[in-house]
């Protein structure tokens, strides 16, 4: 019996991906503070784009935890993938974002 590794990232190293990501896009654009990262994400938080029409959300760090949004990474990653400059974009619509958001904050 053979033991298939699997190509997929693990989930702690595809969150550490996005974070990584995230907090370059900053520098690529030129509005990031010292920190490298743009200048109305606070400390803690990342950004998202959500919908349609591709509205930006800022959300904490600690959402990426979540089961719930776990879900959501994983059909990101299926649809539009983590290798792009768009950042992470998130393929739902934008009032099932907030109301998922709202409950798990």
């Amino acid at each position: 019996m053979a033991i298939r590794k699997s190509n997929k990232l693990s989930q702690k190293a595809v969150i550490k991906q996005i974070m990584k990501r995230c907090s370059s896009l900053g520098k690529k654009h030129g509005y990031e503070n010292e920190e490298g990262l743009p200048l109305d994400v606070p400390k803690g938080h990342f950004v998202v784009y959500v919908g349609e029409n591709r509205t930006r959300y800022i959300v904490p760090i600690s959402i990426l935890n979540r089961p719930e949004f776990q879900i959501l990474l994983q059909r990101a990653e299926e649809e539009f993938g983590f290798d792009h400059d768009m950042g992470l974009t998130i393929p739902c619509e934008e009032e099932v974002f907030e109301s998922l958001t709202s409950m798990i904050r």
